[in-house]
């Protein structure tokens, strides 16, 4: 319970946050994670790292400030709740349908065409997993369609580990299914479980989840013939944002694609895609 100064009488936490505790905590997040908050986000830091006073023992955001710029092993934890708490995004099943149609309908019957060997998919920022999981249904529904039998590797990475290991559960609950995936499609891929509805094993063996912080380098990633980034690059700064899509461009195997969300342009000044246009969406594609 707070009293009318922020704290909490119970616990004997300041829900206080200073101008320049404010400041840390966004220092912190523009080094570490790429996250610009602007100046106006208190309430989000607020809502966000308050829960982390009481579960590190923190007297209050003063203490929590200076935890983030301490090179302490014993910070690391903190670290890291931080960078999960702020970094968790909303995301459901076949997010923006039109994508996954033409994902499904023409992108990957043009890679099967023209690729031997794997097909390398990369879901940067994937969340608790809807993401790659709707990529790989999609990819399912295509190898039939096209009656090849070659090999799916899906790659969903995310910053934070807490929610990568919801993804590799692939338990999902009602609420959850119900944002995107139809009763064929739950009757389909789902079995229904003691806590929930669990994904079929014909979908997450193409999946693979990792840790990974979109401002290290993508070399060990490897190349791909297409990558979902979508709804994250809204958090970066514009260079960062270039930098990133950069470097993607480098990652994608020559002809490959890229998906950013409906409501996402690309940046001006990188030449090194050439943007699709179809009666459904539109994304991009490395020449090659």
């Amino acid at each position: 319970m707070l009293n009318s100064a922020g704290t909490d009488k119970s616990l004997g936490i300041s829900g206080n946050l200073s101008p320049a505790d404010y400041q840390a905590i966004q220092q912190f997040l523009s080094q570490n994670c790429g996250i610009e908050l602007g100046d106006s986000k208190q309430y989000l830091v607020k809502s966000r790292l308050q829960p982390l006073l009481a579960k590190f023992e923190l007297p209050g955001f003063a203490d929590l400030a200076a935890a983030l710029q301490s090179n302490a092993f014993s910070a690391q934890k903190l670290k890291s709740a931080v960078i999960d708490a702020m970094t968790t995004n909303e995301t459901f099943w076949f997010r923006d349908e039109r994508q996954f149609s033409e994902l499904r309908d023409h992108v990957l019957p043009q890679v099967l065409a023209q690729r031997n060997g794997s097909i390398r998919i990369w879901s940067a920022a994937c969340s608790s997993g809807q993401e790659p999981y709707s990529i790989s249904i999609c990819g399912l529904d295509a190898l039939r369609a096209s009656g090849k039998n070659r090999a799916l590797q899906i790659i969903g990475t995310d910053i934070s580990e807490a929610i990568l290991e919801e993804a590799k559960r692939a338990c999902y609950s009602d609420a959850a299914l119900s944002r995107g995936i139809d009763e064929a499609t739950k009757a389909k891929y789902f079995q229904k479980s003691y806590d929930g509805y669990q994904l079929n094993e014909e979908v997450t063996r193409q999946v693979r989840f990792q840790q990974f912080n979109l401002l290290k380098s993508f070399a060990a990633l490897g190349r791909f013939d297409v990558i979902f980034c979508r709804n994250v690059l809204i958090y970066f700064s514009d260079a960062i944002k270039r930098d990133i899509l950069t470097r993607m461009a480098d990652s994608l195997e020559p002809g490959g694609y890229l998906f950013l969300s409906s409501t996402e342009a690309m940046p001006p000044g990188i030449g090194a895609y050439e943007m699709v246009r179809s009666g459904l969406t539109n994304y991009f594609r490395k020449p090659g």
